[in-house]
């Protein structure tokens, strides 16, 4: 749905609404591939005990898949809280500054950076097998483990904790402050003005002026939510990771794993709460959706000869137009 939205024309136009239509693309692509792994997860292998080396090929593909997908969301994101402090911190020069074209080269750089960055995890975790034995006889089994020996191991803990966590998440949180305080400003500055407003001339500038502060304070309020949603979902991951990195395989294997579903469940949670956000804070994307859903019900009972009339009148306005021109001396 935020997709359908934000790629209408009028939305699609502003670069921000671009950075949250990618952001939505690669939230929607870890949550649908993360449905069959739940599946294997807490439905087959519970009854099954299978540990087939397809289920584990498919497990090293849900990892890296799913990594690739939330770190190019955590860059998009960074991306979108520096857009906007860009956008407010100088807004006299934004239309140089925030262009089509830095904002195609952030969401391009935001899809290239994650799979370099998660290159020591490539090399990290591999398929192992196991010989097992029981009343049926013995055989192999599968399954998904770290090279924890060597000093790769620690570089794949440090980067995914420190590079991919704990510094997007350390710019978020100033950029968030400064945000804060741009609307605590903005606000204040918007007393000032009603208290300035004498003339009825004043009063209408003034107006004016207050419904453009209106808008983007909206915007602002909008996009900080999503920033202090990220950090809730994503700063325990960051400190984890840091830890498990300190304190070795043993506490990856003994803590980690037990706070491994809260996490899931939170990055989920933080990629499918978004679109409750943006209708409930910005009024603009609520009509377009409306908009939408009433086109595509109301489509239907429209006549279906209204663009065949309307090109024709299209077409002999042309036609009028060409023979006035031709008509001039």
């Amino acid at each position: 749905m935020n997709v359908a939205v934000l790629t209408r024309r009028d939305m699609a136009a502003a670069p921000i609404n671009r950075l949250l239509k990618w952001l939505a693309v690669a939230d929607v692509f870890v949550m649908l591939e993360y449905v069959p792994f739940s599946i294997y997860k807490y439905l087959l292998l519970p009854e099954t005990l299978d540990f087939s080396y397809s289920w584990a090929m498919y497990l090293l593909f849900h990892m890296h898949f799913a990594q690739i997908l939330h770190t190019a969301s955590i860059c998009l994101t960074l991306s979108l809280a520096i857009w906007r402090y860009i956008a407010i911190k100088y807004s006299d020069r934004s239309h140089v500054l925030c262009t089509e074209r830095r904002c195609s080269i952030a969401i391009l750089s935001s899809f290239i950076l994650p799979p370099i960055l998660c290159i020591p995890t490539f090399m990290v975790f591999d398929i192992h097998t196991k010989n097992v034995s029981d009343t049926q006889g013995s055989g192999l089994v599968y399954h998904l483990d770290s090279n924890n020996q060597g000093s790769l191991y620690q570089i794949n803990f440090w980067v995914h904790s420190v590079v991919i966590k704990l510094l997007p998440c350390s710019i978020l949180t100033v950029i968030s402050l400064w945000l804060i305080r741009a609307l605590y400003n903005a606000n204040q500055h918007q007393k000032n003005l009603r208290n300035y407003s004498a003339c009825p001339a004043a009063e209408k500038m003034v107006k004016r002026q207050h419904k453009a502060d209106k808008r983007t304070d909206r915007t602002t309020k909008m996009l900080l939510a999503v920033l202090l949603l990220f950090l809730v979902t994503e700063l325990p991951q960051g400190i984890l990771g840091l830890m498990s990195g300190l304190l070795g395989a043993c506490f990856f294997k003994r803590c980690y794993g037990l706070f491994g579903e809260l996490m899931d469940f939170l990055a989920l949670l933080n990629g499918a709460i978004n679109f409750i956000l943006y209708c409930s804070m910005s009024r603009q994307f609520r009509q377009t959706f409306r908009q939408l859903l009433l086109q595509k019900h109301f489509a239907r009972f429209l006549p279906a000869t209204a663009s065949h009339s309307d090109s024709h009148n299209q077409n002999t306005y042309t036609e009028k137009i060409k023979s006035m021109k031709t008509s001039i001396p």
